[in-house]
C-alpha cells in the first residue's frame, strides 16, 4: 500500500490517508464506546486499564478537545486519545467535529512525506537495526533539545522584560 501511496498524486495520496485517518480513528472512538457500555467484560476490560489509555483520558478531561486534533501529530498516543474520547462518553458529533482537522492534517503530513520518512525507516531498519535505531535516536535528541530551548527562551524573556522596565 505504502508503494501505491507514494506514487499518486499528491491530492489523491493525501485525500487516501485522510480517508484512513478517519476511518481508524472512528473505529478506536467506536471501540471505546463499547467498552463503556460494558459491551467487552472480564479479560478484555483489564487489556484497556494501562498507562497509556488512563493517561490520555486523563488529558482528555483536563484540556478538551484540542487534544484530540493534535494527537494526530503523535505516535502511540493517538490511539488512546481517540479510545479514551469513546471511553469517556464524549457525544461523536462533537468527537468528530474534533477530529476533522486531524485527519486532515495526518494526512498531508504522511502524503508530503511521512510515509517515505517512515518507509525509509524501516527500510534501513531491516538493513541494520543499529543504524536506523541511531537515526531515530538522533532525530529524538534533536527535537528534545529543540523543545528545551525555546521553553528556556520563553522562560528568560518575562524576566528580561522585567529587568528592562525596572
Amino acid at each position: 500500500m505504502v508503494d501505491w501511496i507514494l506514487g499518486q498524486p499528491f491530492w489523491i495520496a493525501a485525500a487516501s490517508l485522510t480517508v484512513v485517518a478517519a476511518v481508524r480513528s472512528q473505529c478506536t472512538y467506536w471501540l471505546g464506546r463499547a467498552v463503556r457500555a460494558g459491551l467487552l467484560k472480564g479479560q478484555w476490560a483489564k487489556r484497556f486499564d494501562n498507562d497509556r489509555i488512563n493517561g490520555a483520558i486523563d488529558k482528555l478531561q483536563r484540556w478538551g478537545w484540542p487534544l484530540i486534533p493534535l494527537s494526530f501529530f503523535t505516535v502511540g498516543f493517538q490511539t488512546g486519545v481517540n479510545l479514551g474520547a469513546g471511553l469517556i462518553g464524549w457525544r461523536w458529533l462533537t468527537y468528530t467535529l474534533a477530529a476533522i482537522p486531524g485527519w486532515i492534517g495526518w494526512g498531508l503530513v504522511y502524503a508530503a512525506g511521512g510515509l517515505a520518512v517512515f518507509a525509509g525507516i524501516f527500510t534501513l531498519a531491516t538493513r541494520s537495526p543499529w543504524l536506523a535505531g541511531l537515526v531515530v535516536a538522533t532525530v529524538v535528541a534533536a527535537i528534545v533539545l529543540i523543545v528545551m530551548r525555546r521553553r528556556r527562551r520563553v522562560s528568560q524573556r518575562p524576566a528580561l522584560e522585567v529587568e528592562m522596565a525596572a
